[in-house]
This record gives structure tokens, sequence and C-alpha cells, in this order.
């Protein structure tokens, strides 16, 4: 593994460390929100064009840095942008970060980990190359996986780039579309001066939801198997 192949990755990193040691965390939360909820309201308002550009450009960087804070965000995006834009313009960005990533991912780490582990991961390539739309779809889904383990896992395992897009891109929407629903509703709780809490999202009805959604994602790799096996099934009664 060379020095110019991970430096991708190294510089990620480092914007992350960063980010950790000079507590930028600190301005993102719905207090700070609530204090500058006019100026940025009028800022987009004046700016149609450039401000959902800029919003874009900065998610991406928050996900390619992994930065913790995209929840919070995406309430921004619902409360600056409405339900539809602000769910369009989060997907996007979230997918670009996402795939700088698993790009940088794959080139820094894929090789030497091919080299020390041997077959079993020639089995788990396979697996992925075969279905890897669908486990990845899936991993999209469920809440429980950290969106930053998911971009550079499939890079790992041999998943190709355009699927690990159109999963990643598909995957977001429904998850992206709940946090920027409750973001475009922001506005008049956050006039009534409320202490607000983004686990006030999160209820256990909606993270079922999203895992039933997950669950239903594997159905095609479930019965491409189960195809599978009747075939392997039938073939001797055939000859």
């Amino acid at each position: 593994m060379t020095l110019k192949r991970t430096i991708p990755l190294l510089l990620l990193g480092l914007g992350l460390a960063l980010f950790m040691a000079l507590d930028l965390g600190r301005f993102f939360d719905l207090s700070e929100l609530q204090s500058h909820q006019t100026e940025l309201q009028r800022w987009v308002d004046e700016r149609p064009v450039v401000a959902p550009a800029v919003y874009i450009l900065f998610y991406t960087a928050l996900v390619a840095f992994s930065l913790p804070v995209a929840s919070f965000v995406t309430i921004v995006g619902g409360f600056l942008f409405g339900v539809w834009f602000g769910t369009l313009s989060t997907a996007i960005g979230a997918t670009l970060g996402a795939s700088l990533v698993f790009l940088a991912a794959r080139t820094a780490l894929r090789d030497v980990l091919r080299a020390k582990a041997g077959p079993w991961l020639d089995k788990l390539e396979g697996e992925f190359r075969t279905n890897g739309f669908h486990y990845l779809l899936f991993l999209r889904l469920v809440p429980a996986f950290p969106f930053w383990l998911v971009n550079i896992a499939p890079a790992l395992f041999g998943v190709r780039f355009v699927p690990f897009v159109l999963a990643t891109a598909a995957g977001i929407l429904p998850g992206t579309f709940v946090f920027t629903y409750f973001g475009h509703g922001l506005s008049a709780t956050l006039q009534q001066s409320h202490d607000l809490s983004l686990a006030a999202i999160a209820t256990p009805e909606i993270l079922i939801g999203l895992t039933l959604l997950a669950l239903v994602s594997l159905l095609p790799v479930w019965f491409k198997r189960r195809q599978a096996r009747r075939n392997r099934m039938s073939r001797p009664s055939s000859e």
C-alpha cells in the first residue's frame, strides 16, 4: 500500500479529526438554528439557485468527512427548502459524499485486505457481486448500521461503483424524507421556544418501519436463492 493511494482516505480522516478536536459539533444543534432561523431563511430566499448548490456541496463534504451531524443538517434542509426539494438536495449530497468515501476506501484498503484475508474474501466478493445492490440497499435502510461504515464496507467486498451509487441513492430516501419532513414543520415550533431534541424524531414506530422496509429489500435475494435451490433439486430427476 503506497502513500499516494492512502492520501484521499487520510485527508478524509484528518477532516473528521479536526472537526472533533475543534468541537465544531457545538454549532450544530436546534438552539443555534433557532437563533439564526430568520437570517438563514432570508439568505435562501434571496439566492434560490446558489443556496441549494451550497447546501448540496456542504452536505457532500460532511458525509465525505463522516461528520456526526448529518441528521441535524438533514432537518435544516427541510426547514430551508421544504419537504420535496430538501429531500432531493440532501439525497444528492449524501450520495456524492458516500461515493467519495467508497472510492477512497477502495483505492487505499481493498488490495491490502485481499492480501491478508485469503479465500473467505473471495466468497464474500462473489456474493456481493451477485447480490450487491440488494445487500447494500438493506444496509442503507436499516437504522442500526452507521452510514460511514456502509460507505467503506462495500468497497472492501468488491461491490461495483454503479450498484453502490444506485443502492445508496434509493436506500437513503425513506430516512431522509422522515428527517426532512420534520424539519419542514419546524419553523412554528422554533418560534415557540420549546426544548427540542433529535431523539423525538427517531420514534420506535419509524425505526421499526425502516427495518421492515429493509427486510423487504432482501426478498429478491431470497427468491433468487430459492429458485436456484429448486433448479438444483430438479436436475437429477430430469436426466
